[in-house]
C-alpha cells in the first residue's frame, strides 16, 4: 500500500514538473547570421498584412467650420411670464391641496419607554420645563408608557434636538413617524 501511494505521488510530481518545464521561456541559443536573417524575415512577414486593405477604408471629408455671426440685440427673444388659464388652474388646485395636508413623514424622539407612569411624567416635565416649544405625546398601551417629543421634518433637525434632550432622557432615540405640519394653523 505504501509503495502504491509513493508511486502515485512520484508519478504525479513527474508529470507536473514535465508540464512546467515545457511552458517556460526558451533559452537564447547561439545563432548564426543565416538564422537571424531567417527570423527577421519571418517576423516582418507576420506583422505586415499579405494584401493592402486601405482602398476599402471609408474616407470622410473634413468638417467645415460653422459660420457664427453675432446675434443682433434686436433679434433676441425676451422671456415672458405668461401662464395660460389651464396651467394657472392646475397651480391653484395644487396650492389648495398643499394647504389641506396636515401630516408628513418625519421623525420624533422616543424619550421614554417603560412600565412606570411616574418616571414617564418626570421625563415629560423635565423636557417641557427646559424646552417649552417642544410638543410631547404620551401614549399608554397596557402595560407600557411611551413618550415622544417633537415633530421634525428632517433627520438633521431631529438629531440636533436629540443632542439637546439626551441629558434629560439618556435612553432617547430617533423614530420615524408621521408628524404634524403647520402646527400654527391648528
Amino acid at each position: 500500500m505504501k509503495h502504491l501511494l509513493r508511486n502515485v505521488l512520484l508519478l504525479s510530481t513527474l508529470f507536473s514538473l514535465g508540464a512546467c518545464a515545457s511552458s517556460g521561456p526558451a533559452a537564447p541559443a547561439a545563432s548564426t547570421a543565416a538564422d537571424t536573417t531567417r527570423r527577421t524575415t519571418a517576423t516582418s512577414a507576420a506583422t505586415t498584412p499579405a494584401e493592402d486593405l486601405s482602398r476599402y477604408r471609408p474616407v470622410f471629408a473634413a468638417p467645415k467650420a460653422p459660420a457664427v455671426a453675432p446675434a443682433a440685440p434686436s433679434r433676441l427673444v425676451t422671456p415672458t411670464n405668461h401662464v395660460n388659464a389651464q396651467v394657472e388652474q392646475r397651480l391653484r388646485d395644487q396650492a389648495f391641496t398643499n394647504q389641506n395636508v396636515k401630516y408628513a413623514q418625519g421623525y420624533r424622539i422616543l424619550a421614554y419607554v417603560g412600565l412606570q407612569k411616574e418616571q414617564a411624567m418626570a421625563v415629560r416635565r423635565a423636557v417641557i420645563s427646559r424646552y417649552p416649544e417642544e410638543t410631547d405625546y404620551l401614549a399608554y398601551k397596557q402595560p407600557i408608557f411611551r413618550l415622544w417629543i417633537g415633530d421634525y421634518l428632517t433627520r438633521l433637525e431631529a438629531e440636533q434636538a436629540l443632542v439637546r434632550i439626551r441629558p434629560l432622557a439618556p435612553k432617547a432615540e430617533l423614530e420615524s413617524a408621521q408628524v404634524i405640519i403647520n402646527k400654527t394653523t391648528f
